[in-house]
């Protein structure tokens, strides 16, 4: 998905030789601190979720931020952006895609995703050479929301439609709002291993192992998917070697499993079209009118915290209103996997609504990136 949360554009002219230009001297001051605490907040997080390198390299750039070096100039102007643009991993996700593409070996030599090493310390002096070197390709890169086609998460989605189609479904529409590239809309023609022993989907260059805890009860044995529509701010084609590229730049580099499933997702999504549309979320919502003799669907995951106030109004709405014109023949169903604020946090639930009735059920959770769900 895409976010969508508020950034500035400012720029400043870059640093040379790791100087920092006057203009942005005068901004080194609470501002830079905040920015400062903000990457060292995504560094604890990129560690806790498996991510060592970022971890590490993360919290160098925030060093380096301190410092007055590159990165401050870099980053100048982004001082008081909003913590969920996610400023780092769009900073993160530009050198990646720049290591990806061939065009940064000496960085490349130490992600794991380019064959490299891992070394965090290593890599840190040619990262901070691109910064110095190529501040408008990263000033480019920041206005960019990261694209996080999270594969793992069409665990929840699919498994949470299992949940609740009943033993003979209808054909199913499938739309999905903040889609990125689509590929959690091909979810179908990934393989799913329960850590039980069951195995459901097909054979699949995707296998998520362990997708569920157990395999979600009375699943059907397969889905017919007739439609896919994705709607995203800045949809992204995962048939191009620039839109591949940019999918896996916004995966952690040395998270190489997540990138074998993407990988695997774009082969399969160049067999399996999908449509996509340029579009917000309400927007979209309001293009989808239910079908007789069909399923409709509606999923979404890690979306709802990046659309505004107002979007999201709109958004539920229009749920209510596709959900009142609900019948047996053309039943709608609206699928989430989202943070929810509860009293011990903020756990990611997987939920799901059915109409006729429009009852919502919890039917698990799972970690951010999706795998595995524990089914409640």
């Amino acid at each position: 998905m895409t976010n969508n949360a508020r950034t500035n554009g400012g720029a400043t002219n870059g640093a040379v030789n790791g100087a920092v230009p006057d203009g942005v001297r005068g901004l080194v001051g609470a501002g830079d601190s905040r920015m400062v605490e903000l990457f060292r907040q995504q560094a604890r997080a990129c560690a806790a979720l498996g991510s060592p390198l970022y971890g590490r390299l993360i919290d160098l750039v925030a060093d380096d931020i301190a410092a007055g070096g590159p990165a401050a100039a870099v980053l100048a102007g982004h001082q008081d952006d909003p913590g969920p643009s996610a400023l780092a991993l769009r900073l993160m996700g530009t050198a990646h895609g720049i290591a990806l593409a061939g065009e940064a070996p000496e960085l490349a030599a130490h992600f794991p995703s380019c064959g490299g090493d891992s070394d965090a310390d290593l890599a840190w002096p040619a990262l901070q050479a691109l910064l110095r070197d190529q501040p408008d390709r990263f000033r480019e890169g920041l206005a960019s929301a990261p694209q996080t086609n999270e594969v793992g998460r069409s665990a929840a989605l699919i498994g949470a439609l299992l949940h609740v189609v009943g033993p003979d479904p209808l054909p199913v529409r499938l739309w999905e709002i903040g889609a990125s590239g689509g590929l959690n809309l091909r979810a179908d023609r990934f393989r799913f291993v329960a850590a039980d022993g069951p195995v459901w989907g097909v054979m699949s260059p995707v296998e998520l192992d362990p997708a569920w805890n157990a395999r979600p009860p009375d699943a059907v044995g397969g889905l017919q998917v007739i439609e896919r529509v994705g709607g995203d701010l800045n949809p992204l084609d995962p048939s191009t070697d620039a839109g591949a590229i940019r999918l896996m730049s916004y995966v952690w580099p040395d998270q190489t499993a997540r990138l074998r499933r993407l990988r695997g997702a774009v082969e399969i999504a160049r067999a399996y079209p999908a449509r996509l549309v340029r579009s917000g979320a309400a927007d979209l919502l309001d293009t989808l009118e239910l079908q007789s003799g069909a399923l409709t669907v509606l999923w979404h995951s890690v979306t709802w915290q990046y659309l505004a106030d107002d979007e999201q109004r709109r958004v539920l709405a229009r749920i209510e209103q596709l959900g009142a014109t609900a019948t047996a023949d053309q039943p709608f169903v609206h699928v989430a996997f989202e943070p929810r604020r509860v009293d011990e946090g903020h756990p990611f639930l997987v939920t799901a609504r059915s109409w006729p009735g429009g009852e919502e059920r919890v039917l698990g959770q799972a970690p951010p990136h999706g795998i595995p769900v524990t089914w409640a």
